[in-house]
């Protein structure tokens, strides 16, 4: 079992930064893939971002794609989530997500956190 818990969120100005961050506990992370989603009101969740396991290879929404960088921490079990140029329709509960394997995955997430509000005003 894997306990994850995000941290970071918060209100914004559109066209300002934000970086979230997910540790996790109870084992080490070093074979798990790791990524965010995020949930806007009255919307799906959707895939934000994914990295593998040893942090070489990641990937983005097309949404998110230039603006977002995702990375990870073995040593400390952290994954982060760095947000620069956040835009109004940023505004969602972003979660953060693990899963077995070796490579980048936009699914099949089995662990969950609960979540922490991004708010980006005009």
């Amino acid at each position: 079992q894997v306990r994850l818990v995000e941290s970071g969120g918060g209100l914004v100005q559109a066209g300002g930064s934000q970086r979230l961050s997910c540790t996790a506990s109870s084992r080490t992370l070093s074979n798990y893939a790791m990524a965010w989603f995020r949930q806007a009101p009255e919307k799906v969740r959707e895939f934000v971002a994914g990295i593998n396991w040893s942090g070489g290879s990641s990937v983005y929404a097309q949404s998110v794609s230039g603006r977002f960088t995702i990375s990870r921490d073995n040593a400390k079990n952290n994954v982060y989530l760095q947000m620069n140029s956040l835009k109004p329709e940023d505004t969602a509960v972003y979660y953060c997500a693990v899963r077995e394997g070796n490579y980048v995955y936009r699914d099949g997430y089995e662990y969950w956190g609960q979540g922490t509000q991004v708010t980006v005003s005009s």
